[in-house]
């Protein structure tokens, strides 16, 4: 099963082992698959420590129902759906508790570099834009516009139909580019 350390097992007979009692299978399947999923949380929640808290319920999810996995899915896509679903309830949880905002930290300087300050300014209103998105919209905009995937693998990701995707982009788009106005320049 495995070639020297590396465990050569599919994702699918990964799961199905952790199912059957294997006590090193989930962990091999997360390992693989962790920066990834790591960094899905990190850009639909936009925040590290709310990133943090919804990987590790995602993961608990995932570990605790993976006798439900179906194999009409990859694996990879039913984990994307879990923790998109995780940091989904940690920012409507966070949505019901009033929070007093950190001071911002300043941006460092770049010694006079123009084009390093326009990009990092730019990536903050990028940023702070689309945490004025509906959840259900930002996971859309992110799937589609920042992570790449097609409208037909975003929607089997996040479990919705295609023209759900469809309608969430274009409403978020809407709204980005009316929050992005003031970077039209003439």
């Amino acid at each position: 099963m495995t070639r020297g350390s590396v465990d050569v097992r599919s994702d699918e007979d990964l799961l199905r082992a952790h199912v059957q009692g294997d006590p090193d299978a989930f962990a091999t399947l997360i390992t693989r698959h962790h920066t990834y999923l790591w960094s899905l949380a990190v850009r639909t929640t936009d925040n590290h420590d709310d990133a943090a808290d919804a990987l590790q319920d995602a993961l608990l999810n995932a570990h605790r129902m993976a006798e439900r996995f179906r194999s009409d899915a990859k694996v990879t896509s039913w984990l994307h759906r879990i923790v998109v679903n995780a940091c989904l309830d940690r920012i409507r949880r966070n949505k019901s508790r009033l929070t007093v905002p950190m001071p911002e930290h300043d941006v460092p300087s770049f010694a006079d570099d123009h084009d390093q300050m326009a990009t990092v300014d730019l990536s903050v209103s990028i940023g702070r834009a689309l945490d004025t998105l509906p959840p259900d919209q930002r996971a859309a905009v992110i799937a589609v516009d920042i992570e790449g995937y097609s409208v037909a693998e975003a929607a089997e990701r996040l479990g919705i139909p295609v023209g759900t995707v469809k309608s969430r982009c274009s409403r978020g788009r809407v709204r980005l580019a009316e929050a992005l106005g003031h970077l039209r320049h003439g």
